[in-house]
């Protein structure tokens, strides 16, 4: 027992044998495993707080999914930034002291962090501002899809081919972003038809708004409407516009489904789609003998 207690108190001793000195500090093994798994415990705890904000605390209070999202990740943020400070300074380290570190890290962020730095306050502004949030349909560049986690320094975005594509924030900051559902779901799809001239223009602004009511996926409130867009070189051309809320990230489903419907439709009224075609008109007449003229 007794070489089992000197085994003991010279391991105590290994760990609690100061490593590095910060100010009047101390820092020893022992000091720095019991930081790093009381902050572990606090970004642990955060994460779970904030699904548990954006999951069942705010569902009957804030009714938005990316504002229970950004205000949970806001949070997470703030809990973790405190909670390392407060772990610090419980094991007695001045916080004072590390302004020393100041100008080694400005030189960091001057040669090697300013992306990092940049996507961080980008994430802020993206959580403050909600340009985006979680549940959007955005269009950034060539990325065209949902938006399903923001991050501090990252966005996640989900395609139609169910890809997800990591955007660094300051894309969003600095580069121009379609939102298609900023302030609710309901998108306009415009379906373009044409039909031949020989066809009643009222009979097919008709028949398209009658395809459009038959439609499950389409609204009634804004009410579908038909444009006669110009007169083509081959066939008049109207345009049917829709609304839906439940194709926003299938548009082209909608469009192909309205097709089949419009195609039926036609058919069954008689109503002709033209093809291309030229009329070439030929005169007759003689041609001159050689040499004269």
């Amino acid at each position: 027992m007794d070489i089992l207690r000197e085994h003991l108190l010279d391991l105590w001793s290994l760990l609690t044998r100061p490593l590095i000195s910060i100010g009047q500090a101390d820092v020893s093994f022992w000091k720095l495993l019991t930081i790093v798994v009381t902050v572990s415990i606090i970004v642990i705890s955060a994460r779970f707080l904030k699904k548990l904000i954006a999951g069942r605390l705010l569902v009957t209070t804030v009714h938005d999914e990316g504002t229970r999202v950004a205000l949970g990740t806001i949070l997470q943020y703030l809990i973790v930034f405190f909670g390392f400070l407060l772990v610090l300074q419980s094991a007695g380290i001045d916080l004072s002291t590390l302004t020393v570190l100041s100008g080694t890290i400005g030189l960091g962020i001057g040669f090697g962090l300013q992306n990092i730095v940049d996507n961080f306050f980008s994430g802020l502004i993206i959580l403050l501002e909600r340009p985006i949030k979680v549940g959007d349909r955005i269009e950034v560049g060539s990325v065209y899809g949902d938006v399903t986690r923001i991050a501090i320094r990252s966005t996640t975005i989900r395609t139609n081919d169910n890809i997800n594509i990591i955007i660094p924030n300051s894309e969003f900051v600095s580069k121009q972003v379609t939102n298609w559902s900023h302030t609710d779901r309901n998108v306009r799809v415009s379906i373009p038809v044409g039909v031949s001239y020989r066809s009643d223009p009222e009979k097919v602004r008709n028949v398209l708004l009658a395809v459009a009511d038959n439609h499950p996926a389409i609204l009634e409130r804004p009410a579908p409407d038909v444009i006669f867009h110009e007169f083509g070189n081959s066939s008049l051309n109207f345009e049917l516009r829709v609304w839906t809320s439940t194709h926003i990230q299938t548009p082209k489903v909608l469009r192909s489904e309205m097709n089949y419907r419009i195609f039926e439709a036609f058919r069954q009224h008689g109503i002709e789609i033209p093809f291309p075609q030229r009329d070439i008109h030929i005169k007759s007449g003689t041609i001159p003998p050689a040499g004269t003229g």
